[in-house]
């Protein structure tokens, strides 16, 4: 009888690097490693080759395709409860940082001008409103209520607004607290998030503590996250989305794991034929997909930037499958992946995608009075006739917003070029005061207080750097995690560089932040080591990354007051300012 390889663990999903000393095996898989691991001359006792009749068992297929930790469940016992409180604290430490001071300052600071205001609006009328003249001051003062009845034309989705407009409608428009209270909650939530994806990407608690600790002291998400602005919730949609693309990816694979099986277990030989190996089984409807079809329908209803993230998460959760089908033994993978998986994919990802965002354009249906609301029937079209009204009307604001976006070339201040975001070449200044002595809780000569969207030097340079390490680990050593995250920082970060004439920002970085952290987090993975390693490595593995985290901490809190507009002294703020971009 001969032999079916069994691609090792680095390709089933399950790589032996980044891991930690957490991520414990349960005692069956340790023996069950260690039986097929063995040494001797029979190519039997080896991981990657076994007879067909055992390779296509249940148990052989899991291990192959999800590995020996698919989920929390696999934990032991005693791990559990750290699999859930480890992220739980992150976030918390990040809430802290988030709500502590909130509605400081009691102003407008940057884009709130318009995003603040515009979520008011949905509160009172479900769609965007002008204002008068100097409506910020009367805002500020606690007085909203000076809406004009006439639409105004915005270029973003509702959803992010939507958000805003929770926080205002929970604590009041005239209160700073409320109208970023949506941002901050986002922000805290999304740490949460990291850290689990992060846990779930490299099967390790104690990188998914760091993951979520390095996003909840960084300054550019922290800043993001105390200011009303829609690319925070931009952030929280994406990130939703590809964490529920990994839950499907380990769901599909135990789904293909449990279907070969079966086929196996009904055949005589214990293998199944060669015309159910030609393309594999279907592998029925995908929940998990359909969850991340609405969460990137909910991106792209904050900002169409996230059409990008859209497109590159759909290629990636194909070419996943592809991957599985080619480690699970079926012939023609290829093909039966994109029959049965890349098909099905598109129909649980794109026309979610779609209906959801064009139910977030509800409040705008509904209206009477919404800018282009009725501009179809003042235009009829012999052409286009057939589509309802309000849909053709829709589709010309999309297009006239469209035409906005590619002619966005004005200069500004605090413009910043893409190739400039991995350094920080140009931060955002959001707000910036020099209150007099005396007043503001300035009790020196010269006082400073300011936002600045800069994020931890030591996080994001390294993070520039370990981008680099995660493509060779990518393209040398072919491990999958390495190219999910790639997959997300270049989906934020590579289309920009199409517009050089647009007027673009750094804090459009948020977006692909948290793989920037991934990335990082891989790269410190790296450092501390397999778990077969000898204990010194181990040790001083350990060691370093804990000088890194400890050094990061203490450099957030170095720059705290300049993200957090508290009053410092003149000399303090210029400390901060590193770079001469920075001012």
């Amino acid at each position: 009888m001969g032999f079916v390889t069994q691609t090792p663990m680095r390709s089933a999903g399950a790589a032996p690097t980044p891991a930690d000393a957490s991520t414990q095996q349960p005692a069956a898989s340790r023996r069950r490693s260690a039986g097929t691991a063995g040494g001797g001359r029979n190519l039997e006792g080896h991981r990657w080759i076994a007879r067909p009749k055992e390779a296509y068992t249940l148990p052989a297929l899991t291990r192959r395709l999800v590995g020996d930790l698919g989920s929390w469940r696999d934990y032991p016992p005693s791990l559990r409860l750290w699999y859930w409180l480890i992220p739980t604290l992150t976030a918390v430490l990040g809430g802290i940082l988030r709500f502590v001071r909130l509605d400081t300052p009691h102003n407008l600071v940057f884009d709130e001008t318009y995003y603040v205001k515009d979520a008011y609006s949905y509160l009172v009328s479900g769609y965007e409103r002008a204002w008068p003249d100097k409506a910020n001051d009367s805002f500020i003062a606690g007085n909203p209520g000076i809406l004009l009845d006439s639409p105004e034309y915005v270029v973003h989705p509702p959803v992010g607004k939507w958000m805003i407009a929770a926080g205002m409608w929970l604590f009041g428009p005239e209160s700073s607290f409320g109208w970023r209270f949506g941002a901050a909650l986002t922000g805290t939530l999304s740490i949460l998030l990291l850290a689990l994806v992060a846990q779930k990407l490299f099967r390790s608690m104690t990188l998914g503590a760091v993951a979520g600790l390095l996003l909840a002291v960084d300054g550019h998400h922290l800043v993001m996250s105390r200011t009303s602005l829609l690319d925070i919730f931009l952030m929280f949609w994406i990130l939703a989305a590809f964490g529920a693309l990994l839950m499907d990816r380990d769901d599909g694979r135990r789904r293909l794991a449990a279907r070969l099986a079966a086929q196996a277990s009904s055949s005589p030989d214990g293998v199944p034929t060669r015309l159910q190996l030609a393309a594999g089984p279907w592998l029925g409807v995908r929940w998990w997909r359909l969850a991340a079809g609405v969460c990137l329908g909910l991106a792209v209803g904050t900002k169409w930037s996230a059409l990008f993230f859209l497109a590159g998460f759909g290629l990636l959760t194909v070419f996943w499958d592809l991957s599985a089908r080619r480690i699970a033994g079926v012939h023609g993978w290829i093909a039966g992946g994109i029959l049965k998986d890349g098909l099905p994919a598109f129909l649980s990802i794109v026309p979610v995608a779609g209906l959801v965002y064009l139910a977030t354009w509800t409040g705008w249906f509904q209206s009477s009075n919404a800018y282009f609301r009725h501009w179809a029937e003042a235009n009829p079209s012999a052409q286009w006739g057939w589509i309802p009204n309000a849909l053709r009307s829709l589709a010309h604001y999309h297009l006239e917003a469209y035409k906005f976006h590619q002619g966005l070339s004005a200069d500004h201040p605090y413009k910043a070029s893409a190739w400039s975001w991995l350094v920080m070449g140009r931060p955002t200044s959001f707000f910036y005061e020099s209150p007099k002595q005396g007043t503001g809780g300035c009790e020196l000569p010269s006082c400073t207080s300011a936002i600045l969207s800069v994020g931890n030097p030591l996080i994001w340079w390294s993070a520039a750097v370990a981008l680099a390490v995660l493509l060779f680990w990518w393209i040398g050593r072919r491990d999958w995690r390495a190219g999910a995250v790639l997959a997300g920082v270049g989906a934020g970060y590579l289309p920009w560089f199409m517009y050089p004439e647009r007027t673009t920002f750094f804090f459009y970085a948020v977006s692909f932040e948290p793989f920037l952290v991934l990335a990082l987090v891989y790269c410190l993975g790296l450092v501390l080591g397999r778990r077969t390693d000898p204990l010194w490595r181990r040790r001083s593995g350990l060691l370093v990354v804990a000088v890194f985290v400890v050094g990061a901490v203490l450099l957030s809190a170095f720059f705290y007051p300049v993200w957090t507009a508290e009053v410092i002294s003149y000399q303090d703020w210029r400390a901060r300012m590193w770079m001469p971009s920075w001012i």
